[in-house]
């Protein structure tokens, strides 16, 4: 698999039980994304790396509830519990992840002003985050997606591979949703909309 790459979404310690913005089961999805790494040439981490002040975090608005909604100047944004601030433990990826073999991580949501989900472009959909071209430049066409959250992060970024051209398989017990409000729903629809494949780790080991 060659021309395919392992992208293993935000598997850090806030999004793991204890973390600030917790996934239920977060980190038993670890051990499977470290089986799954052997079986990939490149893999590419991404990892949220927000300064304190960021717009996104509830906590830096008067009154603002975490998970309330607001419109910024890019459309509606979700205010987030403060989490993944830059160098704290819980902007670490997770003590169990392997990293040693990874080829790059992308850090994103490190514009204050700016939230972004996507590994490919920040919120605004327009701004990139230059992964698309470094991975055109190591010949790949297909990309294999991990991670946290299957609704959110790992929604954006297979949707907009797709997008962009890539073939795109989403490993579902690789990956675990928030499922705020439907939308671990709504993202599966989103996938099947974009031709991106759900598959289980089973095709791979």
């Amino acid at each position: 698999m060659i021309d395919t790459a392992l992208l293993i979404i935000d598997v850090q310690n806030d999004f793991c039980p204890r973390g600030a913005l917790a996934v239920a089961e977060g980190d038993q999805i670890v051990p499977l994304i470290n089986q799954l790494q052997s079986k990939f040439p490149l893999k590419v981490l991404t990892q949220d790396w927000h300064p304190a002040e960021h717009t996104s975090f509830a906590g830096n608005h008067p009154d603002a509830q975490p998970f309330s909604m607001i419109d910024m100047p890019y459309g509606p944004q979700v205010l987030w519990p403060t989490h993944c601030v830059q160098g704290s433990y819980g902007a670490d990826f997770h003590n169990d992840l392997e990293t040693d073999n990874v080829a790059l991580i992308v850090r994103k949501g490190f514009r204050k002003e700016i939230d972004s989900y996507s590994a490919f472009f920040e919120n605004d959909q327009t701004t990139p985050t230059g992964l698309t071209g470094y991975l055109r430049e190591q010949g790949i066409t297909s990309l294999v997606m991990t991670g946290l959250a299957t609704d959110f992060c790992v929604r954006f970024s297979a949707v907009d591979a797709a997008k962009l051209g890539f073939g795109v398989s989403v490993v579902s017990d690789a990956c675990r949703a928030i499922d705020m409000d439907g939308s671990l729903e709504s993202a599966m629809r989103d996938f099947k909309e974009n031709g991106v494949k759900i598959t289980t780790s089973g095709a791979f080991l």
